[in-house]
Formats: C-alpha cells, structure tokens, sequence
C-alpha cells in the first residue's frame, strides 16, 4: 500500500512539473501556431508591386524593390486603415469588403455608423446613400425612399444631358429587418439613367463590379466580424441628414449609443478609434466616455468652410492649440492639407507642421480612392501637389513624405494592401 502511496505521490510531482515546465512550451508553440496561421493570412496580391514598378528610379524606388524582391512574409499593420473595408474592388461597408481589408493586412477597418427608422445602428458611408451603394431601387423598399427614381432628362436631338437622374434613399427611410434585406453594390450611379435599373450602373471604370453584390452589415455585426478577424475598430458617427432628436434619439444618445455598443461587445477602449467630422461629438467621447475618448479622431472637414484657409493658421478655429487644449488627441484631415510643394519636391504643409507642433497625432485619408491613370492634376486628394504626381506608381512617393516627414501614424486606404507592403518594408511598428 505504501508503495501505490508512493506512486501516486511521485505521479502528482511529475504532473505538476509537466504543468510548470511542459506546459508553458506547449502554450508557447500554440500561441506560435496561431501567430503563424494569421501571417499566412496576409496575402497583398499583385497591385504593391505593380505600383513599385510604376515608380520613377530613385532611392525610394530602389528599397521598396529590394523589399518586394525578398520579403515573403507580411504581417498586419495598424498603420493600414481599411477605408470602408476594401473599396476599390468590393462593395463598401459589406462583410465581403471587411474581410478583404482584413486579409489584406489593415490592422484596423472602419465600419461608418448611421441609423435606420427603428433607430438601430448599421454601416454605411452616409444616411442617405442607398439608392447608390445598394439595389434598393429595385425592390419594393424604392417606394419608401425619401425621393424616389426621376429619370433624367436628355435633348433628343443634341442628345445633351439636361438634368441628370436622381433619387435618395436613406436608412431613416426603412427599419432594421428592410435594410437588412438589401444587398450592397460598388458605390455609383449613371447620371443619364432612364431606369431605375441603369441608375444603378454607374460603376467608375478603374474600379470593378466583378465581385457582384455584398451582405450588409449592422454596426454590431461589424463589432463581432472585427474581433474574429484579429482587427481594430474605427467606427466613424456620421453626420445625421435627418433633423435631431430623430424619434427621440439625440445626438447625445446617438453619440452614446455608438460607444455603448463596443462597451457591450466587451470590446477593449484601446482598440477603438470612435471618429467624427462633428467635433462636438468628439468632445462629448472626450468628456463623458473618457475611456475611449482619449483616442477619439477629429476628422478635419473645415476645407469647406469659405472662411478656413489650411496654409493660414490665423483661419483656423479652433487652433490647433486649442483643439489640444480640450483634450483632443488625433486629427486626421486628407492627405492634401498635410502635403505642399516646394520647387518641386513634396514636402509637409503649414498645416501638418502645425498639428504636430501641437502635439496631435495625424491619420489621413484616403489611399488608392483616385484614378490616376492621367496624373494627379485634378483629382481631389492630391490637389495641392497634382503637377508632380504624373503616374500611379507616384502614389508611393506621396506616402513616404506622409510617414517619414510628416509623421502621420496611420492612413485609410480603398486597398490596405498596397499600405501593408509599405508599412512593412519600412517596419512600421504603429
């Protein structure tokens, strides 16, 4: 008996050391499995380096090949934003775009929040861009659009557009159960539509409609898909196109609401970037969500404002100071107000020099959203320095001057791959 006694006793030591020794090796090697799996994951396909091959010789040029050339293994990076998921080739803000953003390596996607009738939070760019960015139209929800399809209106014998089709759709229209029953398309419409039907073809031609319609997404669905796929949130409130309080709900409540639902899902303060154009959103985050409001974004949208000049620092209110002063910590404007030219050369702008004087961190916005195929002249996102940019592969001059001089710590893209390749052969560590 003594000798089982003794057994036992010298099996229970070997457990325990199994446990304190084995254990955390087998742990380890588990973690590592999991590591691996999700880097094999990452896959950037060809477009990073067909841009790299587009790109002018030169220093840059160079090191970016010697990269392409070497590197096979890419990780995600928090430093590449999926702008609506992956937008240049799917439709925006559907499950299949977020899982396309995620794989091809955004540390973080955006899921834009609005509301519909029921006043239940769901994705998409705007409130009232359905009868763009889904076939609303051609259901029996088009009879509850807040403008319903108007054909346009051509001279039959000049052919001449004389007043271009229309129509206006919202998620304030329909309930929760109508909008989930839509299907998202790529965003755009044909302005010389005489169908409902035609309306909905108006898909630019450097972007695709190959992977057909997508499945929408509610804010909280896009919550549970993010925390599978391993990314961060930065759920942008938008602006309402309906009049506040809607059925009761204020902008407070709306603002609140948003914050709640991550507060829910059990989701980590620090891996949500809530954002807004509404700077009186971010200072409510700020003030009454402190825990997540410390890394709330202020999305600069005072370029519309006539009396705002961005190279004009007195036309700025608030300050740049002052926004710091009140407890914002991120300011992310687009990419053309951080960027000038100097005899040539691409350099930081007043403004950028000004916010990290400040001491506000910078995300921008948005990569790989302009057709470039002609040249940055024109195209809204490189307005303040189009003359040098003369092809697509320029796209990553532009993107360096934005990491190394002008210190942004993250950038939205249509395609995160292309900001993957760039952060990873730079080593980001963002």
């Amino acid at each position: 008996m003594q000798s089982f006694q003794k057994y036992l006793f010298l099996g229970s030591l070997a457990a325990l050391f199994a446990s304190i020794v084995i254990s955390p090796g087998v742990y380890a090697d588990s973690m590592k499995e999991e590591v691996r799996k999700r880097i094999q994951r990452i896959q950037l396909g060809p477009r990073p380096y067909f841009l790299v091959n587009d790109m002018t010789e030169g220093p840059l040029k160079e090191a970016l090949q010697r990269c392409a050339d070497s590197r096979t293994v890419f990780r995600k990076s928090d430093f590449s934003i999926g702008h609506r998921g992956a937008a240049l080739q799917f439709p925006e803000h559907s499950k299949e775009s977020y899982e396309a953003a995620a794989r091809m390596g955004a540390g973080i996607v955006e899921c834009d929040v609005t509301f519909t009738q029921d006043k239940e939070l769901v994705c998409r760019h705007s409130q009232c861009d359905l009868h763009a960015t889904t076939n609303i139209l051609e259901t029996p929800l088009a009879a509850k659009c807040s403008v319903p399809f108007q054909p346009a209106i051509i001279d039959p014998g000049t052919g001449e557009l004389m007043q271009v089709a229309t129509a206006k759709c919202c998620t304030s229209d329909i309930t929760l159960a109508e909008f989930k029953t839509l299907k998202a398309k790529m965003d755009g419409f044909d302005p010389r539509a005489q169908t409902a039907a035609e309306y909905l073809k108006g898909t630019a031609d450097w972007r695709t409609d190959l992977y057909g319609y997508g499945t929408m997404m509610t804010h909280k669905e896009s919550i549970e898909l993010f925390k599978q796929l391993g990314v961060k949130f930065t759920p942008e409130l938008k602006s309402p196109e309906v009049p506040m309080p809607f059925n009761g709900m204020s902008q407070q409540d709306y603002a609140r609401k948003m914050i709640d639902e991550y507060r829910e899902a059990g989701v980590r303060p620090r891996d949500v970037y809530a954002q807004s154009f509404n700077l009186e959103d971010v200072l409510y985050w700020v003030d009454y969500e402190p825990e997540f409001g410390r890394q709330a974004v202020f999305l600069d949208g005072r370029y519309d404002d006539p009396d705002f000049d961005h190279v004009d620092p007195s036309t700025w209110k608030p300050s740049m100071d002052e926004l710091a002063a009140r407890g914002v910590k991120i300011i992310a404007p687009p990419m053309w107000m951080l960027l000038a030219l100097d005899n040539g050369e691409i350099v930081p702008s007043a403004y950028a020099e000004e916010a990290k004087a400040a001491g506000l961190e910078i995300i921008t916005w948005t990569f790989e959203r302009s057709d470039l195929r002609g040249g940055g002249e024109g195209q809204w996102y490189y307005q303040t320095i189009g003359e040098a940019i003369k092809k697509p592969g320029d796209k990553y001059r532009v993107l360096d001057v934005l990491a190394k001089d002008v210190g942004i710590i993250g950038i939205f893209s249509d395609w995160p791959a292309t900001v993957t390749f760039y952060a990873n052969c730079k080593g980001l560590k963002y």
